[in-house]
């Protein structure tokens, strides 16, 4: 049987060629998912390790939830004590804290949050272990820095350049005293890390004469156990001691999390890419099946018994999948080493590929169990035609139209789907989504198996519009598509998986952006926001102070206060200035009026008021965590927005949170200018903040990028992934339209023979992927419309001001690359059927 399934592999392997790239595809795409994935790990768990294993035990200071998350520090005199202690080589002092370095065109070098800053702590010898100098030294004076080597190239800059370095403290110009090289622990992937001096990094990051932890190394042949033992007894109150390998552990921990969530995505896109896969493969067996009726007859009459010939066709698709997976996997691994060049950080060494034994089993069996999953089914009716009825059939037997009971279960499936779906929606509950998830894929079911039935009514609409065009070509790809439904639905299922995903990702992109948009900007009536970089933590009134000699400015900071407790509820008050805040932000006031502001008073946005069941007038008792108290009034209630980070929950006037709060937390500077928003009053700005790369100017356009600009970006990635999907339901275009012109071999040579010229054949096929095409296309984009409506719902209880928004533009896009697709796949069976032999053709049995 095995020798049969192989001969039979390589006689039709011409027809099986598309089923095994479809396949190998699949299994690229997951194998290439799964290396790169654990590559990814790797390199993230190597970097974020590195450098860990030279630290023997790390003493920290415990932060303070009252101070924002802050930390005392720890003096210089603990450093000298831990260093005296038996089994310590040196103990060295850190601080750090966020450090924008700008280039030479005034932007930040490397990602905001990854922007970091420490101290250079050179030990007897003047070296400071962590760092590993390329070019010049550490720096010894407070104008100097230092810098890692990768911003280093990133700006330009040599040793003795002035450098522009910002920090929550402002912007100064140093002198680059040295290049250096550092290890995972110090230098985040895609940030940069500048070194100062001690004395300059306290100031600036902590306080004078503190440190924020201390590293100590080990002697050689200390038990590092038994060190932590030494140094717990005399830590002060509020100090924590770890070794540094639990350190990497937790470090290794936190590294991976992003790349396993980026694999889970990848392997998602996968399993879609093989689902449709399935449909291509079962429909090759289809006709392969229908193609060697006579065949298998002929094997059963001569003593073959069902099950034997059912084992070699299964035999046969094993052999396919098996050579496929094969591919696959060496094709996977090839594209894993082509993500990681693409997308590794440039200051992140390449990592070796890992394929792991896990990652090659589950391509092999996904690989060749899918195959054979997919043509059970067109194995199992094929076995069902008694043999008398096939070897006396001058011709293989009619397609089977799409039957009673697969419409009856189909119709339920989509019914009791949509039902579903629409009930999640309504609901909007907790569970919500998942009834919609469940739904969904019950809706989709169905609508699968309801294809063959919508084919017909499909194609009878196009009819006219194909005939119009082209009288003959037009009607007989009309009747083409219709003569085998089950095939047509199989073939246009597969575009339609996709096509749904794509347009549900399109309608959930689109609203969340517009009701971002709306939430951000709608408000916004200022010309300007600054806001601390990306990574930054605190502005400070000396920070923003020279904004107010700016000619006709007005301006108010969004100074942030927490730790309130106003009626019980925990709240955080925005001091604002009452006089500027108007014309700042949009307050769309429906209850009291903000002059309460200038009174002294609070107003209140609708959903807090709502949540704690406040009203204008009501007198509320304050006490904040430092056990100040006091009472504040509610003078105003106004519409807001939940989600918008810049509408505030409270706002009170400037001096009241001042009352309570000696060093709020300034969130931002609203700033209007006396000329409105253009290039020289942003320049204007830019420059009387002292060219502070830690600070960031935003416009409305800013604004909007900043807020809704990354839901593109991720669509984009999303859409990238699934383009394998179309790219398999494609292939499916091809594989049908292959196989029927090899079944209609006869009737195309007579219609040759008639007087149908090449170029009407040719697009008499073209058209008939046309129609599969839209056909496919159709039924994706409705079923991803309505999903994307139903989730959206979903959003509308928590999110509000969330509206369906329909990105026409992008649907529209969908259909096109679709057609497009169709239309490329046909090209190689309308070459096939144009070069048909027209008397060997019409003389074939």
């Amino acid at each position: 049987m095995f020798r049969t399934a192989l001969r039979n592999v390589f006689a039709h392997k011409a027809r099986l060629l598309m089923t095994a790239f479809a396949v190998m595809l699949g299994v690229t795409f997951i194998t290439g998912s799964l290396v790169y994935g654990d590559s990814l790990s790797r390199a993230a768990t190597a970097k974020a390790t590195d450098g860990y294993e030279r630290i023997a035990v790390d003493v920290a200071a415990d932060t303070d939830p009252a101070d924002g998350g802050r930390s005392a520090g720890l003096d210089a005199r603990t450093v000298t004590t831990l260093a005296g202690l038996p089994g310590v080589a040196a103990a060295a002092g850190r601080v750090d804290g966020f450090a924008a370095v700008a280039g030479r065109d005034g932007k930040p070098i490397g990602a905001g949050k990854s922007s970091q800053g420490g101290n250079f702590a050179p030990a007897a010898d003047g070296k400071d272990p962590a760092y590993r100098f390329t070019r010049g030294s550490g720096p010894t004076g407070d104008n100097a820095i230092a810098l890692d080597e990768t911003t280093a190239a990133r700006g330009g800059y040599r040793v003795g350049d002035t450098v522009r370095v910002g920090t929550d403290k402002g912007a100064a110009s140093y002198t680059l005293s040295g290049v250096f090289r550092t290890d995972g622990t110090k230098l985040p992937s895609g940030g940069s890390l500048t070194l100062f001096t001690g004395a300059t990094a306290q100031r600036l990051f902590l306080e004078p004469g503190r440190f924020q932890h201390i590293e100590l190394t080990a002697a050689p042949g200390t038990d590092v156990t038994r060190l932590v033992g030494r140094v717990e007894p005399v830590l002060p109150k509020g100090t924590t001691a770890v070794t540094g390998a639990r350190l990497a552990q937790i470090k290794a921990n936190l590294a991976t999390t992003d790349s396993d969530t980026m694999s889970q995505i990848l392997v998602g896109f996968a399993a879609v890419a093989l689902f449709v896969a399935t449909f291509l493969i079962s429909n090759t067996f289809t006709m392969l099946v229908a193609r060697r009726t006579r065949e298998l007859a002929l094997m059963r009459a001569v003593g073959a018994s069902r099950r034997q010939v059912r084992r070699i066709l299964l035999a046969e698709s094993l052999l396919v999948g098996a050579i496929a997976s094969v591919a696959g996997l060496a094709v996977g691994t090839g594209v894993a080493a082509l993500l990681q060049t693409l997308f590794a950080p440039a200051d992140t060494p390449a990592a070796p590929l890992v394929l792991t034994p896990g990652t090659a089993i589950v391509s092999m069996l996904v690989g060749t169990l899918l195959p054979m999953v997919a043509a059970w089914l067109p194995i199992r009716r094929a076995m069902a035609i008694p043999p008398v009825a096939a070897l006396s059939a001058a011709e293989p037997t009619a397609p089977a139209r799409a039957g009673s009971l697969r419409t009856g279960i189909g119709a339920a499936l989509a019914l009791t789907g949509t039902a579903a779906v629409v009930y999640g929606a309504l609901t909007t509950g907790k569970d919500a989504r998942t009834v919609i998830g469940l739904g969904a894929a019950l809706a989709l079911t169905g609508a699968i198996a309801l294809i063959p039935l919508l084919s017909r009514p499909f194609v009878a609409l196009f009819e006219p519009l194909l005939t119009r065009i082209h009288p003959v070509h037009g009607g007989l790809a009309a009747r083409n598509t219709v003569r085998d439904p089950r095939r047509t639905g199989a073939t246009a299922a597969a575009l339609a998986i996709a096509l749904t995903l794509a347009s549900g990702l399109s309608v959930l992109g689109a609203s969340a952006a517009q009701y971002l948009d709306r939430a951000t900007t709608h408000a916004f009536t200022a010309d300007y926001l600054v806001k601390p970089a990306e990574g930054g933590q605190r502005m400070t009134p000396a920070t923003t102070a020279p904004l107010k000699k700016l000619p006709g400015a007005t301006l108010s900071p969004l100074n942030q206060s927490t730790g309130y407790r106003l009626a019980g509820t925990s709240s955080v008050l925005t001091g604002v200035d009452p006089a500027a805040i108007g014309r700042l932000l949009r307050y769309d006031v429906v209850k009291g009026s903000l002059d309460c502001l200038a009174k002294g008073q609070i107003a209140v946005a609708d959903f807090k008021a709502q949540e704690a069941g406040w009203h204008v007038g009501q007198t509320l008792p304050l006490q904040r965590q430092d056990g100040r108290r006091g009472t504040v009034t509610v003078g105003a209630i106004y519409r807001a927005d939940q989600q918008s980070d810049l509408m505030p929950s409270i706002t009170a006037p400037d001096s009241l949170v001042a009352r309570y709060d000696s060093a709020p937390h300034t969130a931002g500077v609203l700033l209007a200018t006396h000329r409105g928003p253009g290039r020289a009053a942003l320049a204007g700005v830019t420059h009387a903040l002292g060219d502070n790369p830690a600070l960031t100017v935003l416009d409305r356009e800013g604004i909007r990028e900043r807020d809704s600009g990354g839901i593109g970006d991720q669509l984009d990635v999303f859409y990238a992934l699934l383009s394998m999907a179309l790219a398999i339901a494609a292939l499916g275009i091809a594989n049908t339209l292959a196989m029927s012109v090899l079944e209609r071999r006869k009737e195309i040579g007579t219609l040759r023979a008639l007087g149908l010229d090449r170029a009407g054949v040719t697009r008499m096929i073209r058209l008939e992927a046309l129609l599969l095409g839209a056909l496919g296309a159709t039924v994706g984009t409705v079923m991803g419309v309505f999903l994307g409506w139903a989730l959206g719902r979903t959003l509308q209880e928590s999110v509000v001001g969330y509206e369906l928004v329909l990105p026409w533009g992008r649907l529209a896009l969908g259909v096109l690359i679709a057609l497009a697709g169709a239309l490329l796949a046909s090209l190689w069976p309308a070459r096939r059927a144009a070069r048909v032999d027209i008397p060997a053709a019409t003389t074939a049995q």
